[in-house]
């Protein structure tokens, strides 16, 4: 008669997920998630079978998890972008190994995106129309805008999550929210030319 297994697959996760922000993604091996959780081994190798399937479930909870924090339900467009950015950079503030393993290439799940994608995906095509008609820009404009404004805010927050630059949540945000002005106002210029 096979054994029951009383640790359940949501425990692993949540106990893998805690460690992952806490300790960082290569403090996690079958083991150490054993000791933290105070079980065997048994209950990891049989829901997720290796590190693999761990790795790969765990890469989906954490993704999951920052979608989640950066969707607002509330305002318009701009405000939606602005919200999503607020919660990428908080994340590399509060939980910086949560970032690396994400953003920096730590995730089995590969890149996050494609930087060719950000403006022009369909995903955001809802989010781009609707600062188009709060602008009065083309969507080919808030899609650069856009563009420019992940790949600053990226630079910032991976060196907040690496250590490289200290700065207060508050000074980030201004920061951010200057260049995206600027980064506006550069397409506002261009049809006034």
């Amino acid at each position: 008669m096979s054994r029951k297994v009383t640790v359940s697959k949501d425990v692993i996760l949540d106990a893998a997920f805690k460690m992952l922000i806490k300790e960082g993604y290569s403090s996690i091996n079958i083991k150490s998630l054993a000791a933290e959780i105070g079980c065997s081994t048994q209950p990891i190798a049989w829901h997720f079978e290796n590190m693999d399937g761990l790795r790969i479930a765990l890469a989906q909870y954490a993704k999951e998890y920052a979608d989640k924090k950066a969707t607002s339900k509330k305002g318009n467009a701009i405000e939606g972008f602005e919200y999503m950015g607020q919660a990428y950079v908080k994340m590399a503030i509060k939980e910086p190994n949560l970032f690396k393993f994400l953003y920096l290439g730590e995730s089995p799940l590969g890149k996050p995106y494609e930087l060719k994608d950000i403006s022009g995906a369909n995903e955001n095509a809802e989010m781009i129309n609707g600062i188009v008609e709060l602008t009065g820009l083309s969507y080919e404009q808030i899609a650069r805008v856009i563009k420019n404004t992940i790949i600053y805010s990226h630079g910032i927050a991976t060196m907040v999550a690496t250590g490289v630059f200290k700065a207060s949540q508050k000074e980030i945000m201004a920061m951010i929210k200057t260049a995206s002005e600027a980064f506006l106002e550069r397409e506002r210029m261009k049809n006034n030319e």
